[in-house]
């Protein structure tokens, strides 16, 4: 074996493992972001949001559980992309939505929302 091609053949190796290396990086994923419940529906039947108000970082997602006296959906004012105005029927059903943008985002159930039935969702950076 000459020179030049012991320099190729160490070349190609050194290149195979660079891209390599470089692969696994790039897949590689970051910090997963949070997942925080919220129950629908106290354990004693109150018609509430337990708990009432959650504080995240942007990129989490709130789940919300379907816990008692359902049915029950999520209604935010101004921001559809985060709204499941479809009433879950069954025990234990979830929702989710993850939350991208800063702020407080309020939120409802509709069919309790004249019992009090409503949350907030705070988003900080």
């Amino acid at each position: 074996m000459n020179i030049s091609s012991f320099v190729k053949k160490c070349g190609l190796l050194i290149a195979g493992f660079v891209f390599v290396m470089g692969s696994f990086f790039m897949s590689a994923s970051p910090a997963s972001a949070d997942v925080v419940v919220v129950k629908m529906g106290s354990d004693k039947g109150q018609l509430v949001f337990e708990p009432k108000e959650v504080t995240i970082k942007a990129g989490d997602t709130v789940r919300w559980l379907n816990n008692k006296a359902f049915p029950h959906n999520i209604v935010f004012e101004g921001h559809e992309e985060l709204s499941h105005k479809k009433l879950v029927q069954k025990p234990k059903a979830e929702l989710e939505s993850t939350f991208n943008e800063v702020g407080e985002f309020s939120y409802y159930c509709s069919p309790h929302r004249g019992a009090g039935m409503a949350g907030k969702v705070i988003v900080e950076g």
